[in-house]
């Protein structure tokens, strides 16, 4: 067991305090310096957030297909921490969370509404099609390629190399020297902020979903009291599930989450309008791959979407990053004994279909569904909020009494197991020197803590200013984790361009235990 790093864990700690206090002494102050904050994010980072998430597209890309694709973590003896299907749930249900179940049916019903700047007619075919190629943008290669490059850089440097489990070992690669405590910490404790930001509001929008649900199913009303009981309920799932370790605990949950998904996603197939999914699933994914980079960088026709982007593509984009330096440093850390080909293979190309699967089938469903009566799922938004559209759309297939407590059991589960991830990740990072991944004495108090003060900065986000404050607060953290992203970049191209200069083909001890059992 280590010890606490100080500065590491109080300062985000204090910072997130006085966030949950400001807002609850001034919601409206809080929220429009949230707002403010991130408007100008986005003003001013926008073209460096949508060239960088290209560039780790084609990094991605190359490495594949390079000579370096075929080092193996942990070098050439390195056994397996988990097995084929375990390292793919596992990893999946970290990187969506609950987003993929939100989003994936309301999103198509706003871009139906406001498809770009183009002109394109409301409710159109092309309106359509721009909703559907708009949630694969959002939904699948580029998000995934930004955990892939920063957790493949955390894998090698941790694994090959023996850097430190910190944010700042892949850094030591890049430098040619160890970063020096001071900035080591200073790195830990600006991602660690941003983490936190980002699973509060990860957090809402699964107790948005999950109380829409129980109101749905129970007719009871929906606010800030069954918002809170909700919120207790994951907090207590979240660390009963960390603090019994990574194999009775992620391993387990994520694997009933897959399982779950695929019987899902085939259910809503189906008995929805399955014809429609796959003319308009297949043509939208033509779409996607033609108009992928002029998509990606605004180029061309779409240069017209920029200022719609802003809301939606440039603003997912700075949410990834805000999750992926210390996500990454958990998939890197339970990628041991595959190689770095295959960390592609099961971190970005898996995941990215599967995004392509779920979103074609969510995405036409609940645009059919809008569509064919007159725009219900908007009026029902308007009513009831966003987290009621999945409900409506749900309730128009056979067996929908059945559907929304499966969805809200996806949603309760999704939420736990990528938190499950994420905490473990924290109290690791507030450690000198962090205990092995499966050791269940691992800091409990530190991650009841933290999960406390997640649960009520999103109660308190969803209880009073709904959706909205908690997009802004999932954005604020984007900025320090886009550096980091690109400091890991550069790391991974040094490593790939020299694997012997770099040592990344030697192997050696990792700095701390890295046993899953």
């Amino acid at each position: 067991m280590g010890t606490l790093r100080p500065f590491v864990l109080f300062v985000p700690m204090l910072l997130f305090c006085a966030a949950a206090i400001a807002s609850l002494i001034n919601l409206d102050g809080f929220f429009q310096f949230a707002e403010q904050l991130n408007d100008w994010i986005l003003a001013q980072f926008s073209s460096l957030i949508i060239w960088s998430v290209f560039g780790f597209v084609l990094t991605c890309g190359a490495i594949a297909v390079s000579p370096f694709g075929k080092v193996k973590i942990g070098g050439p003896d390195a056994e397996r921490l988990l097995t084929p299907w375990n390292w793919f749930s596992i990893t999946l249900c970290t990187t969506i969370a609950t987003g993929i179940l939100f989003w994936a049916m309301a999103e198509p019903v706003f871009h139906l509404a406001e498809p770009g700047g183009r002109g394109i007619a409301p409710s159109s075919e092309a309106a359509q099609s721009f909703a559907l190629v708009s949630l694969f943008m959002h939904w699948a290669i580029s998000p995934y390629a930004i955990y892939t490059v920063a957790g493949l850089a955390f894998a090698l440097s941790y694994h090959n190399l023996g850097k430190p489990y910190s944010v700042s070992g892949p850094f030591g690669v890049l430098i040619g020297r160890t970063v020096p405590k001071p900035i080591s910490s200073l790195l830990d404790m600006s991602i660690l902020m941003a983490l936190v930001l980002g699973m509060a509001a990860s957090l809402g929008a699964g107790m948005l979903m999950l109380s829409g649900g129980i109101s749905n199913l129970a007719g009871i009303p929906n606010g800030p009291i069954l918002l809170a009981l909700v919120a207790l309920a994951i907090g207590a799932v979240v660390l009963l599930s960390a603090i019994t370790g990574l194999l009775k605990g992620i391993r387990v949950l994520s694997d009933i989450n897959i399982k779950f998904f695929f019987a899902f996603a085939a259910f809503v197939f189906l008995f929805g309008p399955w014809q429609q999914i796959l003319v308009q699933g297949g043509a939208a994914a033509v779409g996607y791959f033609t108009d992928f980079v002029p998509r990606s960088l605004f180029l061309g026709e779409a240069a017209a979407d920029r200022i719609w982007a802003m809301d939606w593509t440039i603003f997912y984009f700075a949410n990834w990053f805000a999750w992926a330096p210390v996500t990454a440093m958990f998939l890197g850390r339970i990628a041991r004994g595959y190689s770095v080909r295959a960390f592609i293979l099961v971190n970005l190309i898996l995941p990215s279909i599967f995004g392509l699967l779920w979103m074609s089938i969510f995405g036409v469903f609940a645009m059919q569904v809008e569509l064919g009566s007159g725009g219900t799922l908007s009026a029902v938004a308007q009513a009831d909020g966003i987290e009621a559209i999945m409900f409506a759309a749900l309730a128009t297939l056979p067996l929908s009494e059945l559907l929304v407590p499966i969805l809200l059991f996806l949603a309760f589960i999704s939420y736990v197991t990528a938190a499950d991830s994420n905490t473990e990740a924290i109290s690791q990072i507030c450690n000198r020197q962090e205990a092995e991944v499966d050791d269940t004495r691992h800091q409990p108090v530190l991650k009841m803590t933290w999960i406390f003060l997640l649960a009520t900065m999103a109660w308190i986000m969803v209880a009073f200013s709904g959706i909205d404050g908690v997009r802004m607060l999932s954005n604020v953290g984007g900025l320090p984790g886009m550096i980091v992203v690109i400091g890991l970049q550069l790391a991974l191209i040094r490593m790939a361009l020299q694997p012997a200069a770099s040592g990344v083909v030697k192997t050696v001890p990792p700095a701390q235990p890295s046993a899953l059992t």
